[in-house]
């Protein structure tokens, strides 16, 4: 018999990093609504069932498979007392010799700028260095979001360069910029161009 897999669960100072379960719909749908406004200029567009049921459901299977099939880390940010702030996830797991992923993330308005997502990152970063044994993380954000470049700078992510036309964001065909973190890194600091 195979042993089950433990789900996986991420402690920091101020959060637990956990897998999202069908009782995180409400919190999530009104997290992500009141948030529409702040995360519109960030993230792609949303589709019309984005905020339903049955698309969350679809959410919730996916993370649980890819956190299985060791594809992806997709974790809910949930503050100790219980309230949801955003998500972090370690997607694209690469083995063989790439042994690398890409960080994404979102948080919802109401807790921007109060250091959860510095925290999020640190944990997913050490998790990712050490039990999942990779060697590289990639992160990407627009040029002119100044606070996803500073908090992945300060998580010790180094500039990379600009990828063209990288993803579509908010109905745009978006140039990103790229940033890496990795296992043992020496480089020392790298300033955007």
């Amino acid at each position: 018999m195979f042993a089950r897999r433990r789900s996986p669960r991420l402690e920091t100072e101020r959060m637990v990093l956990r897998l999202p379960t069908h009782g995180d719909f409400s919190a999530w749908t009104t997290l992500r609504a009141d948030s529409r406004a702040f995360l519109t200029p960030w993230e792609p567009v949303w589709h019309a069932d984005h905020l339903s049921r049955r698309a969350f459901t679809n959410r919730v299977y996916w993370a649980g498979r890819a956190s299985r099939g060791g594809t992806a880390l997709p974790l809910f940010m949930v503050r100790r007392d219980g309230v949801l702030l955003g998500a972090i996830t370690l997607d694209n797991i690469r083995r063989g010799p790439a042994q690398m992923g890409t960080l994404g993330y979102w948080i919802g308005a109401p807790f921007a700028r109060q250091g959860f997502m510095g925290e999020a990152i640190g944990a997913v970063v050490a998790h990712a260095f050490g039990p999942l044994d990779l060697s590289r993380i990639e992160a990407a954000c627009l040029p002119e979001n100044a606070a996803s470049r500073g908090v992945l700078e300060k998580a010790g992510f180094k500039y990379e360069g600009v990828a063209q036309s990288f993803l579509q964001i908010n109905g745009r065909w978006r140039n990103h910029v790229l940033y890496a973190s990795l296992r043992g890194d020496r480089r020392g600091r790298t300033d955007a161009r």
